[in-house]
């Protein structure tokens, strides 16, 4: 029999409940709702917000408010807090593994996932004053002018993250997006939720512009219709979302001609899911033409 000093010091533990990101801010959902992110052994390990259409709106008018300001920042500047980025993550790696592990990621495994994702980081914050010499061209034409390609941002990139990979998918689908110039809606995985609000919170306290990323969480089957037809959104990219969903975002999408990036079956933990061209994917490319001669 417990006595009265045990009795004492037995307490309910007090579950986190997960915000979204939106304009720099941690705002609760809108509707009120949440679901419970249980443990493989039906523990309660956090309460999470469950995004609706208005937080969605909420995020798009946030991320087009701070769009023109970020496209206009330099190439060096957006490096420079990319790699800030990488470092605040690195020096949280403990809360990270500890997260992905109460997902149900073995230690050793979310130790790689976190180191992954720092590196990433790191790769794209390298690329930001690079990928425009790559993808730039001085065209030939058959008149007196120079003719120019040049790369510009798209604009707002709304993301639907992969669901097996909570940190390290988020991670490679935000970077090249918006060392770009781009600003960005995410909808986090479902399933592992825990490590993307957190990596807000890392976002919230770099150098990064308020509304440049904004996070929601919640159901896909819910807020795809949303993130696909919203006519402000000039890019969507999804990943892993089967043949139903393609279909679904291609035929919304084309409300507005927005581009569609599909990114399905790709292993985020392997060298080969980092590369320039997926910086390329979120970029318009402008051309220039000038006279010479005269």
């Amino acid at each position: 029999m417990a006595t009265a000093a045990e009795k004492t010091r037995e307490r309910l533990s007090v579950a986190k409940t997960y915000k979204l990101y939106i304009g720099g801010k941690f705002p609760r959902t809108e509707s009120g709702r949440y679901f419970k992110l249980t443990d493989k052994n039906g523990v309660v390990v956090a309460n999470v917000c469950r995004g609706s259409r208005k937080d969605f709106r909420n995020a798009v008018v946030a991320a087009r408010k701070a769009q023109p300001g970020w496209a206009g920042a330099s190439a060096y500047l957006r490096g420079q807090i990319l790699y800030r980025i990488a470092e605040m993550l690195e020096g949280r790696r403990e809360q990270f593994t500890a997260e992905l592990n109460r997902q149900g990621i073995a230690v050793r495994a979310a130790e790689k996932e976190v180191d992954a994702s720092v590196d990433r980081l790191v790769y794209y914050a390298g690329w930001a004053d690079k990928y425009q010499q790559v993808f730039s061209a001085v065209n030939p034409v058959s008149s007196s002018h120079f003719n120019f390609s040049v790369l510009e941002p798209t604009g707002l990139v709304a993301i639907l993250a992969p669901e097996d990979s909570g940190l390290l998918g988020l991670v490679s689908n935000l970077a090249p997006a918006i060392v770009g110039g781009n600003t960005a809606v995410v909808l986090a995985s479902a399933s592992r939720p825990l490590s993307a609000i957190s990596f807000a919170e890392v976002l919230h306290a770099s150098d990064l512009p308020a509304g440049v990323v904004n996070l929601l969480t919640g159901y896909r089957d819910e807020l795809t219709e949303h993130f696909a037809s919203h006519m402000d959104v000039n890019a969507i990219v999804y990943c892993d979302g089967g043949k139903r969903a393609a279909r679904q975002i291609q035929s919304l999408a084309a409300g507005n001609i927005k581009r569609v990036v599909e990114r399905s079956g790709i292993e985020w933990s392997k060298p080969g899911a980092q590369h320039p061209y997926l910086i390329r994917d979120t970029q318009e490319v402008k051309t220039t033409w000038h006279p010479i001669g005269t």
